[in-house]
């Protein structure tokens, strides 16, 4: 697969991942490397990592604990102290190994650390591969709120190595197909078609989805940085989508839900309320749920967790005025944002999830 220029970055793929990142190193006279990993990627990836880096310069490597619980501001704390101590300076390179977590994460205490240190990304889920991967989004929730502090901020390289997918459990490549069936909706059928049956898929079907979702994104990054018309497209399903992963991780009486699981419900959502408000043909509403509900188990609600999901809308990073902004779909392909909507046809919405 060929790489790709991502505004700042340079997506490389497969084969093309290693001798990239040897040049660069080679290229630069970088003082240190730090690689920040979670015990997970520590175990499983950083060792093929290793393996393929060809470099006499310092190693370091910084260990945080996994999960969204730990994407904060103490984290960073912990990490910003841990180069300090082993002399980092603003020569100094960091390559994040991991899922969005690492790469948000590391990336926002490279671009703040010395006010700013070389970064490279290398993620090795399916969803910081296809979403985390490109945009230069960097940043950690504030308590259960999801990225409210961060800045946009492009590592140097992106090295996706599909291999790292073999590590793996189910449910996380589950939660890194959301994005990619996102992508689909808010691009065009050519896309999304290809979605509707998975069992039809192969290996290598997999690797051109991922390059063409990170074409995707990178597209629309592109065109619109800093969020102020078509990128917020990519939030499609993600204002409720993030309320209701926020309130799974606060509430200690529910399961907390991975990225990918709260999306299909907010996307869910968000296709039926565009039904009903900007007139989404409601037979494809209906496809859209059947096929989800088929590729993931359904969420259970009560009545009693409306009220507290809706109160969290109000922190979604696109509301702007006090008005909760909605992405919404006219059709497969095309979005309508900035779109207001009334708590009831939110309930109405989760009605049409449950029946």
């Amino acid at each position: 697969m060929d790489s790709i220029k991502a505004n700042d970055s340079i997506v490389h793929f497969n084969e093309n991942c290693y001798s990239s990142i040897n040049q660069h190193i080679k290229e630069n006279n970088f003082s240190k490397i730090f690689i920040l990993v979670d015990e997970n990627t520590h175990q499983y990836c950083l060792p093929k990592f290793l393996e393929n880096l060809e470099t006499n310069k310092s190693i370091e490597i910084i260990e945080i604990e996994s999960g969204e619980i730990n994407k904060t501001i103490d984290t960073c704390v912990g990490v910003w102290n841990t180069l300090s101590e082993l002399d980092a300076d603003r020569k100094s390179l960091m390559i994040n190994i991991g899922g969005g977590v690492i790469t948000d994460l590391g990336g926002f205490v490279a671009c703040t650390f010395k006010r700013g240190i070389s970064y490279i990304n290398v993620p090795t889920s399916l969803l910081s591969m296809v979403d985390a991967s490109v945009g230069g989004k960097t940043g950690v929730d504030l308590g259960h709120l999801k990225n409210q502090v961060g800045v946009i901020s492009n590592p140097d390289l992106v090295l996706i190595d599909t291999k790292f997918l073999d590590t793996l459990p189910k449910e996380q490549m589950r939660s890194g197909l959301a994005e990619m069936l996102k992508h689909g909706l808010i691009t065009g059928e050519n896309y999304w078609n290809k979605f509707q049956d998975l069992s039809k898929l192969s290996l290598d079907n997999l690797d051109e989805l991922i390059h063409e979702s990170v074409i995707i994104k990178r597209d629309v990054v592109e065109e619109d940085p800093f969020e102020n018309g078509l990128r917020k497209t990519l939030n499609f399903g993600h204002t409720l989508g993030h309320a209701i992963e926020s309130y799974y991780l606060s509430n200690p009486n529910k399961t907390t839900l991975l990225h990918g699981e709260a999306i299909i419900v907010g996307m869910i959502l968000a296709s039926y309320i565009s039904t009903e408000l900007v007139g989404f043909p409601k037979e494809t509403t209906l496809n859209i749920k059947s096929l989800f509900l088929s590729y993931y188990d359904k969420v259970e609600f009560d009545k009693n967790d409306f009220p507290a999901i809706i109160e969290l809308l109000k922190y979604d990073k696109k509301n702007n005025h006090g008005n909760i902004n909605f992405v919404l779909l006219e059709s497969i392909g095309t979005c309508k944002i900035d779109c207001l909507v009334d708590n009831k046809l939110i309930l109405d919405a989760f009605e049409f999830y449950a029946s």
